[in-house]
C-alpha cells in the first residue's frame, strides 16, 4: 500500500491545499493530511479546529484522513511507517525552501522520498496568510477557500466578513 503524508499548518486550510489534497488521493492508496503546530506563526485557528475543518473538507475522499503532529516531521513519518512526503509547490521561492526541507529530511531519516505536485495555475497566489489578511480587511474570501472554511473565518473574526 502507497501511503503519503500531506503536512502543514492549514490555518485556514485553502481550495489550493484542497487541490492537492485530492490530485494526491488518486496517485496514493492512503493519504495522511497531517496538521502540524509550528511555534514561529501565530494561528487563527487552533489545531482542533483545523483538523476539524479539514476532516469536513475532504469527507468526499475515502482513502484521506487527518492527524496531527508537534514535532519533528520524521519521527511521526517514522511512527506511522510512512516513507513518502507530499508538498505542493506555487512558484519558484516555495521550491527552494521545500528542496531543503526535503534535504534536512532525507538527511534524518534516509528513507524518506519527497514528492512534490505543483499546485494548478488556479491557486499559485493562494496563501493561507493571504487569505486571512483579506477576510481581517473584510475582503471576499469566496474564490480562496470552501463555504465552512469561509463560515469559521467569519465566526472567528465576529460575523466581520458575512456579507461577503
Amino acid at each position: 500500500m502507497r501511503i503519503a503524508v500531506y503536512p502543514g499548518s492549514f490555518d485556514p486550510v485553502t481550495l489550493g491545499h484542497l487541490d492537492i489534497i485530492e490530485r494526491s488521493s488518486k496517485i496514493f492508496d492512503k493519504v495522511i493530511v497531517a496538521v502540524m503546530y509550528n511555534r514561529n506563526k501565530k494561528p487563527m485557528f487552533d489545531v482542533d479546529e483545523r483538523v476539524e475543518l479539514l476532516k469536513k473538507s475532504t469527507l468526499h475522499l475515502s482513502n484521506v484522513e487527518v492527524d496531527r503532529h508537534e514535532g519533528l516531521l520524521v519521527d511521526y513519518l517514522r511512527n506511522n511507517d510512512v516513507r513518502i512526503l507530499v508538498k505542493g509547490l506555487r512558484a519558484i521561492s516555495d521550491f527552494e525552501a521545500e528542496f531543503q526541507m526535503a534535504s534536512v529530511n532525507q538527511k534524518l531519516c534516509r528513507e524518506i522520498e519527497t514528492v512534490f505536485i505543483m499546485t494548478r495555475t488556479d491557486y499559485m497566489y493562494l496563501s493561507s496568510s493571504i487569505v486571512k489578511e483579506v477576510a481581517s480587511f473584510g475582503g471576499d474570501i469566496t474564490n480562496f477557500v470552501n463555504e465552512e472554511v469561509k463560515a469559521a473565518i467569519n465566526i472567528k473574526l465576529g460575523g466581520s466578513n458575512e456579507h461577503k
